[in-house]
């Protein structure tokens, strides 16, 4: 098959690039900087911004399309426009953000979505915490207008781990679980959580692919119930790190400034059953979640290798001490 990825050279995209190409089709990647040469060699590489001119797309045909980096609906109809009836099966990676507050565990993808404030523009809506959720909803609804529902797979992650993670969300809890001693983690200690690793995520966007699938999907892992503690305790397990967990009430954490920049993954008690989500149709399409230990030994070993983090991501050593030492007991 002919597959076009709009961004895959970072992580999600570039473990769809990847699984693609292990599969044996034939891939372009669109792309707005020269990468790395040495990255998808047997690639196609284009070079365009897809917020000015695609023109580089004219006259080519795929049977498939991944678009990884759709933030506004103009992005998608902009992508419609330049490929035509060019583009084939379509998958749209939007988010579990793209879900309205619910108030239940196991939700599937008939979940209300989030909506935009009334009097924003969302072609032109600064992207914040507030509108992300909302826009990557009309964008899904824009790749549905575009290119009709039975072409279209729309894929809602939960957090995507594993290595090339440039968000340094999981990776920090790795890193500083890896460091051992008594560890700050925010309460309640059970609150839901949900991964995928973005290796099996890319396979199975592949599988969406090669079969025509469409529909909405959850590729996130374990089935709920299973917690912050349960992701902590499975690290230590998996790295062989001594540590004590020292959960510390969110109330408390909050009324120190902190927040789930300063505590990656940390939901901060908003919207939390959104991380607890029915997988099931995602797993009747051929998602194969490999064993998390697995998934947590890799990260390690990729952080070994590259300079991962990511400023504004994780606790300084120094203020967990101090909240620790005053809020830890």
């Amino acid at each position: 098959m002919r597959i076009l990825i709009i961004g895959g050279t970072r992580f999600v995209g570039r473990h769809v690039s990847e699984a693609a190409l292990a599969a044996g089709h034939e891939l372009t990647v669109l792309h707005r900087s020269s990468p790395d040469p040495g990255l998808l060699p047997e690639a196609e590489h284009l070079l365009a911004d897809r917020d000015g001119d695609l023109s580089v797309l004219g006259g080519r045909s795929f049977d498939a399309t991944v678009d990884v980096c759709a933030y506004w609906p103009r992005q998608v109809r902009s992508l419609a426009e330049a490929l035509g009836d060019r583009g084939g099966h379509h998958v749209y990676i939007s988010s579990v953000s793209a879900y309205a507050d619910t108030d239940r565990a196991g939700g599937d993808e008939s979940l209300p979505l989030a909506t935009l404030d009334s009097g924003q523009d969302p072609d032109t809506a600064p992207m914040t915490e507030q509108t992300y959720g909302p826009l990557k909803a009309l964008a899904e609804q824009a790749a549905v207008d575009a290119y009709g529902a039975d072409a279209v797979a729309i894929v809602r992650p939960t957090y995507v781990v594993g290595p090339y993670d440039p968000t340094g969300r999981f990776t920090w809890w790795v890193d500083r679980i890896d460091r051992g001693g008594r560890v700050l983690c925010p309460g309640p200690a059970g609150s839901p959580m949900q991964l995928i690793d973005g290796r099996d995520q890319g396979a199975w966007i592949v599988g969406l692919v090669e079969s025509g699938t469409a529909g909405a999907f959850h590729p996130c892992t374990p089935a709920p119930p299973w917690g912050f503690t349960d992701m902590i305790d499975a690290i230590a397990k998996a790295i062989g790190a001594d540590v004590e967990p020292v959960w510390v009430d969110a109330e408390a954490l909050r009324a120190e400034g902190i927040d789930g920049g300063d505590i990656p993954l940390w939901s901060e008690g908003v919207d939390e059953y959104v991380l607890a989500l029915d997988s099931s149709a995602a797993l009747r399409t051929g998602l194969t979640p490999r064993p998390l230990a697995d998934t947590i030994r890799d990260t390690q070993a990729w952080i070994a290798t590259t300079d991962w983090r990511r400023d504004g991501v994780g606790l300084d050593p120094d203020r967990e001490a101090d909240l620790l030492q005053r809020l830890g007991g």
